[in-house]
């Protein structure tokens, strides 16, 4: 008896706990918090309130926006524009990141193949090293923010951590199959030869809604297949999660519903696309597969493979040296070029 009584003042604590723990976050809660100017507000029909914060990818002042905005709000969830394939950089430091991001290797490179498919995995490289001059440039790795972020909602009671991003390789492989030939051609010729300087400034830049709106503009006139996939449909999945985070949560200690107070965090970009969609009714569905190719498509990207991954290949040689000795070593890769060599190449190395 006297353990099940011991047991019964534990329970009776633990549930006091909690209690003054939610207590404790309602307190610090501010009603009508001063924000920065980058937080976009929203509500669900419930009640539920959702902190959209605007970041800048390379930006200490977004990251304070993120810490800013969780510590006035206290919120029951925090949704970051990260999937499960960019989790990692959660947990490393920013020395090690900074490392990381400079580094593109052997590695590096057979894993994006391995996830993404041959073309989609070296376009993934070829945006891995436009990231990697971007942080040679300012010094700071990428993803700050959503650190930040972290670090700041494992110090709020009760709150939830989420990932709201659509996995990775379903951009690519979507990204990829919404471009021509000659567009991908394009897209990595261009990214091959980005070196234009980058200054913070130029990254603030990227928070003035107008601005980026206008840039989004210029793109869209470029790759409008490729805004669709990586912009727009990102947009709507950001938006699904969003929506999901922002529902009615169980207060102690009756566990009666409440309306939520979220936090997001996304990049300016998906702002404006997030609050489009808050109010339409969408479909996840669409924007999750990858269609088949056809097979007058396979057998055209079968004759024409060759000229195009000699063409990416340039570009991620003249990208970086590390990655075009790689990109040889591939087995997969070393097969199709066995394919493509003229009869009389084969008879002269038997020789």
């Amino acid at each position: 008896m006297l353990s099940s009584s011991n047991s019964i003042n534990n329970l009776v604590t633990d549930g006091e706990a909690v209690e003054l723990l939610w207590q404790l976050r309602s307190q610090r809660r501010q009603s009508s918090p001063e924000l920065p100017e980058t937080v976009t507000c929203l509500t669900a029909p419930d009640g539920s309130v959702l902190y959209l914060v605007g970041t800048a990818h390379f930006s200490d002042s977004s990251k304070k926006d993120v810490a800013t905005t969780i510590r006035a709000v206290q919120p029951d969830v925090v949704v970051v524009e990260l999937c499960q394939y960019r989790v990692s950089m959660l947990n490393m430091d920013e020395s090690t990141l900074l490392r990381e991001a400079k580094d593109v290797n052997l590695d590096k490179v057979q894993q994006a193949i391995k996830q993404n498919g041959l073309m989609s995995g070296l376009m993934q490289i070829l945006l891995l090293k436009v990231s990697a001059h971007i942080t040679e440039q300012l010094g700071m790795a990428p993803g700050g923010e959503f650190r930040e972020a972290f670090k700041e909602a494992g110090r709020v009671p009760f709150c939830k951590f989420h990932l709201g991003d659509r996995p990775i390789p379903v951009t690519f492989k979507r990204a990829i199959a919404a471009l021509s030939l000659w567009q991908k051609a394009r897209l990595a010729w261009g990214l091959c030869f980005l070196s234009d300087p980058i200054s913070k400034e130029d990254v603030e830049k990227c928070k003035q809604k107008d601005l980026l709106e206008q840039t989004m503009s210029e793109m869209i006139g470029e790759f409008p297949a490729l805004h669709q996939t990586i912009v727009a449909e990102r947009d709507i999945y950001l938006t699904h999660t969003l929506r999901q985070a922002t529902r009615c949560v169980e207060a102690p200690p009756n566990a009666q519903k409440v309306p939520a107070v979220v936090v997001g965090v996304v990049g300016m970009g998906h702002v404006p696309g997030i609050e489009r969609n808050w109010e339409k009714q969408l479909n996840i569905n669409e924007i999750m597969s990858v269609a088949p190719p056809s097979r007058f498509g396979w057998v055209l990207r079968t004759v024409i493979k060759g000229v195009m991954m000699g063409m990416l290949g340039y570009a991620c040689y003249r990208a970086g040296g590390t990655i075009g000795r790689a990109l040889l070593s591939i087995p997969s890769v070393q097969s199709l070029l066995e394919t493509l060599k003229p009869p009389q190449w084969s008879s002269l190395s038997h020789q």
